[in-house]
């Protein structure tokens, strides 16, 4: 049952038993929200093979902002929190496929019989954070090519596939820009080689060279996971 889900592979045998019977796998399609700011979170979602999940937040401006990108690497909803916090951010699907739920008195219980479970989750939320600061870093300082080829690359690496369900008119969105500087960004990497766009969606022609137009951050946040918690982050 938690094969395709990196954290939860990463759990010894013994507690992987005491999570995995309160399990459910369940598919869900691109654009699904989990939860909405406000809400009382009851679940916990693992990503599972490519499938890929997102916390944005609502702006009054009728704009979302995605502040960090989840894979199979990671979890949305209450994975650390104790007790009855509402959610803060919107958790959304931006990949469809397969999430593995397990509600947070299930999970509360399987933390309070095993330490290193604890263990685990502390340090992947300490990962996560990490995400947060270097994608607030990098909205200040690098450019917006720079972000989109990072956001694709990063896109990539979760999905395992070269074919990202986002339109320009999203990407724009998540990346909290104006639609005409995401589609000349996209313009320029398709003039280059390195991007096309089909219906629905973007597709990635050659991910070494855009990586090359991304910014480092990317590899800012693997080396993070590397030594916090060596072999979850998605090898490209």
């Amino acid at each position: 049952m938690i094969d395709g889900s990196n954290l939860l592979e990463a759990l010894r045998p013994d507690d992987r038993a005491l999570i995995a019977p309160n399990l459910t796998a369940c598919d869900y399609k691109a654009g699904q929200v989990l939860q909405e700011p406000g809400d009382r979170v009851e679940h916990c979602f693992f990503p599972r093979h490519g499938a890929v999940g997102s916390f944005t937040v609502p702006l009054d401006c009728g704009v979302s902002v995605e502040t960090v990108m989840i894979g199979r690497e990671g979890a949305l909803g209450g994975i650390v929190s104790h007790g009855d916090a509402p959610a803060y951010a919107r958790a959304s699907v931006m990949h469809e496929g397969t999430f593995l739920r397990i509600s947070l008195p299930d999970l509360e219980r399987a933390k309070e019989q095993s330490i290193s479970i604890r263990y685990l989750f502390s340090r992947y939320a300490d990962c996560l954070m990490a995400q947060v600061f270097q994608s607030i870093a990098c909205n200040a300082i690098h450019t917006i090519e720079q972000r989109a080829a990072k956001w694709l690359c990063a896109a990539v690496e979760r999905t395992g596939r070269n074919s990202i369900t986002m339109t320009q008119e999203q990407l724009a969105s998540m990346m909290g820009i104006g639609r005409s500087y995401a589609s000349r960004v996209i313009q320029r990497l398709k003039r280059d080689g390195l991007l096309e766009t089909r219906r629905g969606g973007l597709e990635v022609l050659d991910a070494e060279r855009l990586g090359g137009r991304a910014c480092t951050c990317n590899q800012h946040v693997r080396q993070h996971f590397q030594t916090v918690l060596a072999g979850v982050y998605p090898q490209t």
